[in-house]
């Protein structure tokens, strides 16, 4: 009965695709009909394979802006139209198969519930509703590809998944560098007068060393993967591995390598501090929680390069470096900005602590549920400090975002929310055999990138909760993994 469903299912969209292509030749121009044909066959084979909406959901996080469609006060990109179109036939296919919406629930649906429903009482006291269901529907959508992916994913399909994201992560770090090595880019972010800060197709660098960070992980703990299978030689061990050698696990491999080395590059060009920070944290994590000995080596290393890092003095790293590090400690202070006189040198700090406290300021003002999600650029005139006029977007550190946009009960949702994913993402890892528990390690750490950057800018932006979904939703599917529950 199953089978019969998905069949008839099929041809029907084959016998839909057929008319739609007969009347575009028909109907349309040449140049017209073509595309529409494209769009007919491509949306045919969404139809009969759902999981190539997701692929083009994560390919659309770095490429989705550019072809917005206006829609009130904010976009509707391809990100969005591929989520709606991956739940769609999802359900649909339930439906069919089914002839009810068999939906499993993983571990984070209770917190997900609860921070949906915080965000929702925020808006009660919300300037603009459009705002507030604009930034909600961000969340939604990340749980609805959380939701898929726990519910449909193989180790096969996790592999596919880990390619695309891959393949895009390469793409636009590529972008990057060239950006930077051939100054391709505004004036604005000119360096040295002779590189241009990577910036991809974010606009920004830092939205862009961001996603960048969150991946690199990923890709190192897939290649840390194969190095432990390569120096395991006990043959037992190596016939029970979800990750087996091969051509197609050689090329997938080879490309989080080359998307790893890329990645890295692009994030240093980006010259963003925050993505430098976030992608030390990610990656020293996903070495960290390999083993007690990557542990020891792991925090040796770190105590070397901090060392290194103080004693710039004596120019033993570069000291264009050392001066971007320089003042990094102020931002982990706190001062009143209405007495500090701004120069060039301090100006991107006092900013970033003119808007912290503007966040600060809505949150005394409503420490319950908050000025409403989505509502801090709109509800930042009536709390900013003179001299800095403009809302910027966000607070540029993303918990006091959350704080003063949806009070202490969205606050306290949020982190526990991810205080909750930290902790199924460290379940997995201790859960999952082979090489599976590397993967997860990487995950682990594109949860800390994403963290740690928090701290100075707001990620969930060009549709990268959409990435943090799919992250999340690979930390299901892999606990579920056949043997999973048996410790590797």
């Amino acid at each position: 009965m199953i089978e019969y469903a998905r069949h008839n299912t099929t041809w029907v969209g084959i016998a839909l695709a057929i008319i739609g292509i007969a009347g575009a030749l028909i109907v349309l121009p040449l140049p017209a009909a073509l595309v529409t044909i494209g769009g007919a066959v491509a949306a045919l084979a969404v139809l009969r394979w759902h999981e190539l909406a997701l692929s083009a959901a994560i390919l659309a996080v770095p490429y989705g802006s550019w072809f917005p469609l206006a829609l009130g006060v904010g976009n509707l990109t391809a990100v969005d139209l591929a989520v709606a179109l991956l739940v769609a036939l999802w359900l649909v296919q339930l439906l069919a198969q089914e002839r009810r919406l068999a939906i499993r629930f993983p571990p984070l649906t209770l917190p997900f519930g609860l921070f949906l429903l915080a965000a929702l009482i925020s808006t009660l006291g919300a300037q603009s509703l459009e705002l507030a269901i604009k930034e909600m529907t961000k969340w939604i959508e990340m749980f609805a590809v959380y939701l898929y992916i726990a519910n449909t994913f193989d180790a096969a399909k996790i592999k596919r998944a880990l390619a695309v994201m891959f393949f895009a992560g390469a793409t636009q770090a590529a972008i990057g560098v060239y950006q930077f090595l051939f100054r391709w880019g505004p004036k604005g972010f000119l360096l040295f007068d002779r590189f241009i800060r990577a910036f991809g197709t974010f606009e920004q660098p830092n939205p862009f060393a961001g996603y960048l960070a969150m991946l690199a992980p990923v890709a190192l703990g897939v290649v840390i993967s194969v190095a432990l299978l390569a120096s395991d030689f006990k043959l037992e061990k190596l016939a029970r591995l979800d990750l087996k050698l091969g051509v197609l696990n050689f090329l997938f491999v080879a490309l989080a390598a080359v998307a790893g080395v890329l990645m890295v590059a692009a994030i240093g060009m980006s010259w963003s501090r925050a993505g430098w920070f976030a992608l030390g944290a990610g990656a020293l994590v996903t070495v960290i929680v390999q083993s007690r000995r990557a542990f020891v080596g792991s925090v040796l290393v770190a105590f070397v390069l901090t060392f290194v890092i103080l004693l710039s003095s004596i120019n033993l790293i570069p000291a264009v470096i050392a001066d971007r590090f320089s003042g990094v400690a102020d931002y982990f202070g706190v001062f009143d900005v209405r007495g500090v006189k701004v120069d060039d040198a301090n100006f991107a700090l006092v900013e970033r602590m003119a808007h912290w406290q503007a966040a600060a300021e809505m949150f005394a003002a409503h420490p319950l549920t908050g000025i409403g999600i989505g509502n801090y650029a709109v509800a930042y005139a009536d709390y900013a400090l003179p001299r800095w006029d403009d809302p910027l977007g966000h607070a540029h550190n993303y918990y006091l975002n959350m704080a003063a946009e949806t009070g202490l009960l969205g606050a306290s949702a949020y982190l526990g929310l991810w205080f909750a994913a930290f902790w199924q993402t460290w379940r997995a890892i201790r859960a999952a055999e082979g090489g599976w528990r590397s993967v997860a390690a990487g995950l682990l750490g594109m949860f800390v990138a994403l963290a740690t950057q928090s701290g100075f800018d707001n990620l969930f932006v060009h549709g990268m909760a959409v990435q943090v979904g799919v992250g999340l939703g690979l930390i299901a599917a892999i606990r579920n993994l056949p043997g999973a529950a048996r410790p590797g």
